[in-house]
């Protein structure tokens, strides 16, 4: 595993980081000390909503733009205001056909304006928003939506017939709002008849504000559930990890079907005040290079996958982008091969800081900072106020450079509140006062965390532990290769044997 050091005197040591000194920062920080970057009402009682848009139209920056929507053929702007007056909108709808506090209600869509606004209605009802990715099939649609007993869904005319086909097997699910045709309730009609005034409903730190369903390697997918509170976590971190500043234009790659969409394209920038871009559109470099050269990107947030599509497609690109407006670029969602590392740092002048968290742990909790130097491959450090460590299958903890679980201190705003209907599973992820990620890693004697793979995947083969993460990144080293996928297989002689799946980079056979 390689633990080079990049010194990181590119671009974005132009600007101050909001975070100048990590050490400094995480020996003063306190969850309870940095509520005052977030809104409360007087009574004590919160609306993750209300902090991502409201407070700033109040505040005076209702005509800044919030959403810069781009299709392949289409742009729309929206400002704060907008925003606010359009899921102020919905929420009156929900009111209007008597959704309650607490129900489910859940989106369907693809990446179109009315998902982000139609969230923030949710949760300023007091309703418990609930996303799908477009792509979900009938019995995906079945498990998320029939199992968390929502009772409405708000969805496209081009996904309607999937949602139709399985209706009768999801008996709470009382009314169905289609965008852009005609069938069952039409939400161009009663958005137009809605009032662009709301009372926001005064939410408990811990009442529910969404929840996403993320699935295991076996059984039925478990939905994860959030609670208003996590949007102290998620504005910190946006604001300390991703680096984001009111003037930045920002573009997270990630769908709201996924929770990096939801905490860190719809809540943490926004509650940040920042501009940011999604683009509704299929993969390409000349797309993707497009975006970021058209609208100045500043500060740019996608996966490993995405980054390693673009390192195979660059080899026939002309150097006709413009990249000058970057000055922060970061990954998520998998490990980031350190061959990724360097093509950023060749592409770009910028290093991607890569960091690490999960659906359950509602925002990122181990990243690289601006402010310290990346490793190649390392997961970066923990935010402050978390407290990570290795420990063994006992919750014992394990000395320095030695492989275990990843187990973090539970306690931080953003943990989830519970697994839906399922308390057990929710029980099973805690360990002896540790919240057990199901990752394996190590830490360094410098307090750098390395991933190894899921405790599920690393191989065993003749007697030494392999993680996958360290055999593919070997991989896509070499010139040949743009992806790898590693796997064990049974072996009478090894136990197992590494199998390497690839896929060639352009002129190779």
């Amino acid at each position: 595993m390689s633990k080079d050091l990049i010194a990181v005197k590119q671009k974005h040591q132009k600007f101050t980081p909001n975070m100048e000194n990590y050490e400094k920062f995480r020996k003063s920080f306190s969850y309870k000390k940095f509520e005052k970057e977030i809104s409360f009402f007087k009574d004590g009682t919160i609306n993750a909503a209300y902090n991502a848009v409201d407070r700033h139209v109040e505040q005076g920056l209702g005509n800044k733009t919030a959403l810069i929507w781009v299709s392949d053929n289409e742009e729309k702007r929206f400002s704060f205001e907008d925003i606010q007056k359009l899921s102020n909108k919905f929420a009156n709808i929900l009111k209007k056909y008597t959704v309650k506090k607490g129900d489910r209600v859940f989106l369907f869509l693809p990446r179109i304006p009315e998902l982000y606004y139609c969230f923030l209605g949710i949760l300023k009802h007091g309703s418990v928003a609930g996303t799908l990715f477009s792509a979900f099939a009938k019995e995906g649609l079945v498990d998320r939506i029939g199992h968390s007993e929502a009772v409405a869904l708000v969805t496209h005319i081009s996904l309607l017939d999937r949602v139709l086909e399985v209706k009768k097997q999801m008996p709470k699910l009382r009314y169905i709002f289609v965008i852009g045709g005609k069938g069952e309730i039409s939400f161009e009609h009663e958005m137009k008849d809605a009032s662009e005034k709301y009372t926001i409903q005064r939410m408990k730190k811990d009442d529910h504000a969404f929840m996403l369903y993320t699935s295991g390697t076996t059984g039925k997918p478990k939905g994860v559930v959030h609670c208003h509170y996590a949007i102290l976590h998620e504005h910190l971190t946006t604001k300390y990890v991703l680096d984001l500043k009111e003037n930045d234009i920002y573009w997270c790659t990630a769908d709201p079907g996924w929770v990096t969409g939801v905490v860190y394209e719809i809540l943490g920038p926004w509650s940040n005040k920042v501009t940011q871009i999604v683009y509704e559109g299929g993969f390409s470099l000349e797309k993707w290079y497009g975006v970021l050269h058209k609208y100045a990107v500043s500060v740019w947030y996608t996966a490993p996958t995405a980054i390693r599509m673009l390192m195979k497609e660059r080899r026939a690109a002309k150097n006709k982008y413009d990249f000058s407006s970057l000055r922060y670029i970061s990954s998520v969602g998998e490990p980031l091969n350190p061959e990724a590392i360097r093509f950023g740092l060749k592409e770009y002048g910028l290093v991607f800081h890569e960091n690490w968290w999960q659906t359950e742990t509602g925002g990122i909790l181990i990243a690289n900072y601006p402010c310290i130097d990346v490793r190649l491959g390392s997961m970066g450090k923990p935010f402050p106020g978390i407290k990570a460590e290795i420990v063994d299958d006992k919750g014992k903890k394990l000395p320095t450079g030695k492989e275990g679980n990843l187990a973090i201190k539970p306690g931080w705003p953003s943990m989830m509140n519970t697994i839906w209907k399922n308390e057990e599973k929710y029980n099973s992820y805690f360990m002896k006062g540790w919240y057990i990620s199901g990752d394996h890693a190590m830490k360094d004697k410098d307090g750098y965390f390395w991933f190894i793979g899921r405790a599920d995947d690393v191989i065993k083969t003749a007697g030494h532990r392999v993680g996958p993460f360290e055999v593919e990144s070997a991989l896509v080293s070499f010139p040949a290769i743009a992806e790898a996928g590693v796997i064990g297989k049974p072996d009478p002689t090894f136990g197992e044997i590494i199998k390497a799946f690839i896929i060639l980079n352009p002129g190779y056979t």
